[in-house]
């Protein structure tokens, strides 16, 4: 009975882990949102696309959507992209899964 229960114990750890891993770097495209951060704050788009193709991706468009930067174009695995990224650190807040 005891190894059932640390056997149920563990798979759900392990669905709780996966999903939370999982969420964190796929999002909803409309649930997206950055915190605000005033326009003198703000890095400019070309900035972080020259840091993003210097760490191998292909971007293609910048576009601003809610408060966020929002890049279409290739990662560094050459997969079809769409990110996310703080206008302020350019820290990557989402990413929406692409079809296969």
């Amino acid at each position: 009975m005891m190894n059932k229960t640390l056997f149920s114990a563990a798979a759900v750890a392990a669905a709780i882990f996966w999903s939370a891993s999982a969420s964190a770097q796929f999002v909803d495209h409309d649930a997206v949102k950055c915190a605000p951060v005033p326009k003198a704050e703000m890095r400019p788009q070309m900035e972080l696309q020259r840091k993003l193709t210097g760490e191998g991706w292909k971007v293609r468009q910048i576009k601003n959507f809610n408060g966020c930067y929002e890049v279409y174009g290739f990662d560094e695995k050459g997969q079809r992209t769409e990110a996310f990224f703080d206008p302020k650190t350019f820290e990557k807040v989402g990413q929406v899964k692409q079809p296969s």
